[in-house]
């Protein structure tokens, strides 16, 4: 299932510990939930996680152009050496950033 750790949030409504609380697998045919330990909601059914299909697809292409932004913005060491050097185009150089890797809105 596509998403499968995006849907469990949307699900949940929280992010859940994926190591100990919602375990996730794939034995070659797919992700699937090999152990649903969360005490506050029941584990979901197929029908009800593919209800997030097109809202865990925009989580996914924002979580993908934040790691790209963040990449591509440097340390914070070197984004405050930046802006000490050359501070005006440090603004244009974030906005290039932002506007080459822009978020999905809700």
């Amino acid at each position: 299932m596509i998403n499968l750790d995006k849907k469990i949030i949307l699900y949940l409504g929280r992010t859940p510990d994926f190591l100990t609380e919602i375990i996730l697998w794939n034995d070659g045919s797919g992700n699937y939930i090999k152990e649903w330990n969360a005490k506050d909601k029941a584990k979901p059914t197929d029908e009800q996680l593919n209800a997030f299909e097109s809202e865990a697809t925009k989580l996914e292409n924002n979580s993908n152009a934040d790691a790209k932004r963040r990449t591509s913005y440097g340390s914070w060491n070197e984004q405050l050496d930046e802006i000490y050097h050359n501070i005006d185009n440090w603004k244009a150089r974030i906005k290039k950033i932002k506007d080459d890797n822009p978020k999905e809105s809700s």
